[in-house]
């Protein structure tokens, strides 16, 4: 048991580590030892993952800048010998919580307009209905299935029916607050209570115009970059 062990410890000390193809193998059973790695910073802006890649803080190698989707950017460099890329940075907006097609009421409703969308005509119209609208039914109107009124306040003290604007262009916060929020429509409807519900009406194509101005204003950021080949961007 005895002479086992020391020649246990002996074979200990024989381990060596072995350099294959640019990677570090143990000569115990030649398993690869793992490089360190770190996590990638998170930041919740353009501006601060651009000055990030114009640092070159961490790296003087291209890397790939991909704008992954209206709330994400990620900065990246070649695929490694595991077949892996090392990511430096990720940007995420921070953004309120929306949740449209769901009826809110009248109070949350204006208040949601109010403190998640950009101020534009369609949202004054809005909050105009909402705001002096009565505790009446909602009514169709019209034959075409879309129409709707409300019985609201129409001056200072008349009330009388007023029809609900459908459909509305609306800019609500969706993506970073260095580009410009997207305007799309939503059909707004209102239910006896009353209730009031947005619903997207445009497939999601404002997300490739978003992607696209994120892109936009990247390149215009990192445009010295850009022309040394220095950083490639991926939409």
């Amino acid at each position: 048991m005895i002479e086992q062990a020391i020649k246990y410890l002996v074979k200990l000390g024989n381990v060596e580590a072995q350099k294959i193809n640019e990677r570090f193998y143990s000569t115990e059973k030649l398993y690869r030892i793992e490089d360190p790695s770190v996590d990638s910073l998170q930041v919740n802006t353009l501006s601060g993952l651009v000055e990030y890649v114009k640092s070159e803080f961490d790296t003087s190698v291209s890397l790939m800048v991909h704008v992954v989707s209206p709330t994400e950017v990620r900065v990246f460099d070649k695929i490694n010998m595991d077949k892996n890329r090392d990511t430096y940075i990720t940007a995420h907006a921070l953004l309120p919580s929306l949740s449209f097609n769901h009826y809110y009421s009248v109070e949350d409703f204006n208040i949601e307009l109010q403190s998640t969308f950009v101020s534009n005509e369609d949202r004054a119209t809005m909050l105009q209905v909402v705001g002096n609208v009565k505790e009446e039914a909602v009514n169709q109107i019209g034959d075409d299935g879309m129409s709707q009124s409300v019985v609201a306040r129409t001056g200072v003290a008349q009330v009388g029916n007023v029809k609900v604007p459908n459909p509305v262009q609306l800019m609500p916060y969706r993506t970073f607050l260095e580009i410009e929020q997207p305007e799309s429509p939503f059909v707004f409807r209102m239910q006896s209570g009353p209730k009031c519900a947005l619903f997207e009406a445009d497939g999601g194509a404002w997300k490739l115009e978003v992607m696209k101005s994120i892109a936009e204003y990247l390149e215009s950021e990192l445009t010295d970059l850009i022309g040394e080949d220095r950083v490639m961007l991926l939409v």
